[in-house]
């Protein structure tokens, strides 16, 4: 049976597909992960960082795959940051926010990877009917409610992030269906395909705390 997949393009001089953090430092990963997904398509959308059930609903409705049409180098960046419980910032709604976190005292150093100069494409599909619909996806990334940026917000989008939508039977032809040739990831089907691996890329979006992972094949298309 055939489907719909909206097809999504994440290109950027810099990038950044946060993996498992830890302590200060932030690693990325190739491929986007089910909550960087979810994030990003909550701000198109215009949603709040509080509205923590509408972003579990949907990061666990979603269906998606990624493809490497051009794979950028690691960049690290090391920061030092002094902040104050009173210190305001920038946010893409335009207003000054204030922060609600701790003081640190003394500079706060962290060490963050990029990538640069990546280019990847995912197909991506809702497992239900519900609200919201793929056609909301689309119309809310074509006129975002807030500027988009891709995982950090530095990582302005070089292109269009919405390029288009695909028919296909499942997410593997989806993925072959644009023409790239590349490494990809896609979920494992049954029965169990070679190359499958776990990928710890959901957040549990109440608590704002990784919540576990997912059975992903990873292999080459094209």
């Amino acid at each position: 049976m055939t489907k719909r997949w909206l097809h999504l393009r994440l290109c950027a001089p810099l990038m950044a597909f946060g993996g498992v953090a830890i302590d200060q430092v932030g690693p990325t990963r190739d491929f986007p992960s089910a909550s960087a997904l979810t994030g990003l398509l909550a701000n198109a959308l215009g949603w709040r960082r509080e509205d923590g059930a509408a972003h579990q609903a949907l990061q666990d409705r979603l269906i998606f795959g990624a493809v490497i049409a051009r794979q950028g180098r690691v960049l690290t960046d090391t920061q030092n940051a002094k902040l104050e419980a009173s210190d305001t910032s920038w946010t893409t709604s335009g207003r000054p926010e204030k922060r609600a976190g701790a003081t640190y005292d003394s500079p706060h150093r962290r060490r963050r990877d990029y990538l640069a100069d990546h280019d990847c494409h995912v197909v991506l599909r809702l497992s239900d009917d519900a609200e919201p619909s793929l056609d909301d996806l689309a119309k809310a990334l074509a006129r975002p409610a807030r500027p988009l940026f891709i995982s950090r917000k530095p990582c302005l989008p070089s292109a269009p992030l919405l390029a288009g939508w695909i028919d296909a039977s499942g997410v593997l032809a989806a993925l072959q269906a644009l023409g790239l040739q590349g490494r990809a990831i896609w979920p494992q089907q049954e029965p169990a395909e070679p190359g499958s691996t776990d990928l710890a890329d959901l957040r549990n979006w109440r608590t704002g705390l990784h919540a576990g992972s997912r059975v992903v094949v990873e292999g080459v298309i094209g």
